[in-house]
């Protein structure tokens, strides 16, 4: 496929592994506030990492999130079955849609993540991040653990599993599906890895037809059984709590436990209780988004603006940068430094406008009491491996450590 912007031409191709994620932003950066990029399968966009622009586009009444009806080559049928980034097109949700359609498909969501929601799951996350705490202190003094793996991924997924309701038979298999289908650089396994996402969720979606509960995925059949929502629509906003609720928080964590490891001074202040940890949390939000870049938005109208070197075009596509923004040299000072003490953690990270993420809250709650569930259970804990030695994922959209090897204890027993 070669879907193009039109009238452009040189465009940056998207390193798919993300293998150097803020060096790739900077050079995004360097090509100006809206910079041409090829996408998988020859799919060009314009990836957009300025914070005032980003603002710009999410709030503009003639920019769409809905592929099927502002994507004029998804309207023509042109987009294969097998593109990798086709589960954002194709989705029926509030992620994915516009205008009326989008009011529609987020207000049955939003009750279930308003702060008295929220504020109710305190003693939930205390309980199962203080589960795994005590399962962690089982292990050898010496044993390397990867705290990604059992921890910072499980604590936001039994969070949203209590939201959603999901049994817990089907949690490990939810949890598997989950973490393959965000990968950009293996077309086959992120396919796959959707593909039993999806048929989870429909099992999950029958067992609460059978059970009813009070989680939302019971509320949102009562929905589509009173014909406010489809079928499609319904599983097609479980899939979307997921992505908000659960990736985000996950890498929150990630890249929450490394950047506080690798600078103790800033973790000292924390824990001497001289600044909050939701302000940690706000930092690492800024310096480490959960959300590189997130696809997709089209523009319904020709689009100018002071930044845009080139007009977007009616029809193109519009990927928005927000880690890019978190870093961007205009808006911070010493951008790539890490620091919880700024006066101003201004970041894009959970979207701006009227697809702000649902779980933003979510995110943030899960973030502060686990990382000091944490912190205050293993006082002595330092990473394995030097810093520069983390893999990241392989994925341009989610940003995070792919496994967090650990010592519980630092090098002595305790």
């Amino acid at each position: 496929m070669n879907i193009a912007a039109n009238g452009a031409s040189c465009p940056y191709r998207m390193d798919l592994t993300a293998s150097d994620v803020h060096g790739e932003h900077d050079v995004l950066r360097s090509r100006g506030a809206g910079a041409l990029v090829e996408l998988p399968g020859e799919v060009r966009a314009w990836a957009v990492t300025d914070p005032a622009l980003i603002r710009w586009i999410t709030t503009h009444p003639q920019v769409s999130r809905s592929a099927r009806l502002h994507w004029p080559a998804y309207v023509a049928g042109a987009v294969p079955d097998d593109w990798p980034l086709r589960n954002f097109a194709d989705a029926t949700n509030a992620l994915s849609s516009h205008g009326a359609e989008h009011r529609r498909l987020r207000a049955p969501l939003a009750d279930w993540f308003s702060r008295r929601r929220v504020s109710a799951l305190d003693a939930h996350i205390q309980e199962t991040a203080g589960h795994l705490l005590d399962q962690l202190g089982t292990a050898d003094p010496h044993e390397v653990v990867d705290l990604r793996a059992r921890f910072a991924w499980v604590v936001p997924l039994a969070v949203l599993n209590t939201i959603l309701g999901v049994p817990d038979e089907l949690a490990d298999a939810l949890r598997t599906a989950v973490d393959g289908s965000f990968t950009t650089s293996d077309t086959a396994a992120a396919l796959a890895a959707r593909a039993d996402l999806h048929r989870l969720l429909g099992e999950v979606v029958a067992i609460r037809r059978a059970r009813p509960g009070e989680d939302l995925t019971s509320d949102l059949i009562t929905a589509c059984d009173a014909g406010t929502l489809t079928p499609q629509e319904l599983t097609d906003s479980l899939l979307m709590i997921i992505a908000a609720a659960h990736e985000t928080t996950v890498n929150l964590l990630g890249s929450g436990i490394a950047s506080l490891l690798t600078h103790p001074r800033q973790l000292a202040l924390l824990r001497a209780g001289a600044h909050p940890w939701e302000e940690a949390v706000e930092e690492i939000l800024r310096h480490e988004a959960p959300v590189s870049s997130l696809p997709m938005r089209y523009a319904m109208a020709d689009l100018d603006h002071p930044l845009l070197q080139t007009p977007i075009r009616e029809g193109e596509l519009i990927l928005l940068a927000f880690g890019a923004a978190g870093r961007d040299p205009g808006q911070h000072e010493d951008p790539g430094a890490f620091d919880i003490t700024r006066e101003a953690h201004d970041h894009l990270a959970f979207g701006h406008g009227t697809h702000f993420c649902l779980g933003a809250r979510v995110a943030r709650r899960t973030g502060a009491l686990a990382l000091e569930l944490l912190f205050e259970r293993f006082p002595r804990l330092a990473l394995a491996v030097p810093v520069e030695e983390l893999e990241s994922l392989p994925s341009f959209i989610s940003n995070g450590p792919r496994a967090l090897p650990a010592l519980l204890y630092g090098a002595a027993r305790p």
